[in-house]
């Protein structure tokens, strides 16, 4: 079995790009929602596991989620990841419902990584949180993030209690990330209320199924709502192998010029471009979670060689041999260069 080396000898580093961490005060707060019957089904199926299962997998990923030091490096030494782009563990401060207390949070996080960042320049990159909840503060904080705390870009976790960012009151987060020319990234959550019931009850409403179709709706909300029209600089970047929207472009495509035509729908109005090409010019795509060689082909092939990023998804999927197969993959070292490391520097700014 090769051993996996930071350094580069490869031909390229490896930049993982969606690798997660948490704070304590949020955890509690997550706890405390549940206990006090705050908390939306999704919280209570996934934070009532990960932080409370005496289970291997839960105790092993709280304790690397709380870690931003010497337990993180070690991981990242171990299969050879040089670099990681951390940002706060979804759902983030989204569903507080005490909306500063969200923002305490939110900026405490951001302070606690920025420290972590300059500890480790070499290793860390970080990308801000923020609570949409407040989306003029959270404009603020994207801000702060690239002018004092070194920050490269920033995470929200789709919706934010059920609201989803193509609503209008949010359009300052847009703003600010385009002044200061930084990439959106749009993790999954877990679906609201008035979605995860068949899932829930199936188990099939985390990261196996309803994460991908939650986040993959987002953005596919924002795309067709005309946010690439309004903001055509913007880089809206999404994970697990774009949420499945790649393989169902052309379908996509097709029904969306549909719907536009008939005029079936209030908020469905022709845009500039085709989804399958705001997809290869505002839509960034990182296969964390999606060690799978045919499906980062295809979507190469489809969205570009320069949109797709690799990433690990530390520490929910920590999987030394996935690092191996993606280097065994039959690709040039050109491709695969991009894939690994330049992709990652061009659109994050490194």
């Amino acid at each position: 079995m090769t051993e996996l080396k930071t350094g580069g000898a490869q031909g390229y580093l490896r930049i993982a790009t969606e690798e997660a961490f948490a704070v304590q005060e949020q955890i509690d707060v997550f706890l405390r929602m549940i206990r006090d019957g705050q908390a939306d089904k999704g919280m209570v199926s996934l934070w009532g596991f990960y932080a409370q299962s005496p289970s291997e997998r839960a105790m092993q990923i709280m304790e690397r989620l709380l870690d931003l030091g010497e337990r993180r490096i070690a991981d990242m030494d171990a299969t050879g990841i040089d670099k990681a782009i951390l940002a706060l563990t979804s759902p983030g401060v989204q569903p507080m419902l005490d909306v500063d207390e969200a923002k305490g949070i939110a900026a405490r996080a951001n302070d606690r990584l920025a420290e972590a960042c300059a500890k480790y320049p070499d290793r860390f990159i970080g990308l801000g949180t923020v609570a949409p909840q407040d989306p003029e503060w959270s404009a603020a904080e994207i801000r702060r993030g690239a002018s004092e705390l070194g920050f490269k870009g920033i995470q929200i976790n789709s919706h934010t209690q059920g609201e989803y960012l193509d609503d209008p009151k949010f359009d300052p987060i847009f703003r600010a990330l385009c002044d200061v020319g930084q990439p959106l990234y749009i993790h999954p959550a877990t679906p609201p209320d008035s979605m995860i019931g068949p899932m829930l009850e199936s188990g099939l409403d985390g990261a196996i199924f309803g994460f991908g179709v939650e986040t993959g709706m987002h953005l596919l909300r924002l795309i067709t709502i005309g946010i690439f029209d309004k903001y055509p600089d913007l880089q809206i970047m999404v994970g697990h192998m774009g949420e499945a929207l790649p393989y169902w472009l052309y379908r996509l495509d097709y029904m969306h010029q549909a719907g536009v035509r008939s005029q079936r729908y209030e908020r469905m109005k022709p845009l500039k471009k085709s989804i399958a090409e705001y997809m290869r010019s505002n839509v960034l795509i990182t296969n964390s979670g999606m060690a799978w060689e045919p499906a980062i082909k295809f979507c190469q092939e489809v969205v570009g060689e320069d949109r797709v990023l690799y990433a690990m998804d530390y520490p929910y999927q920590y999987v030394a041999d996935e690092v191996r197969a993606m280097d065994a993959m039959d690709m040039s070292p050109e491709t695969k260069k991009k894939f690994f490391q330049t992709n990652a520097e061009r659109w994050f700014k490194l």
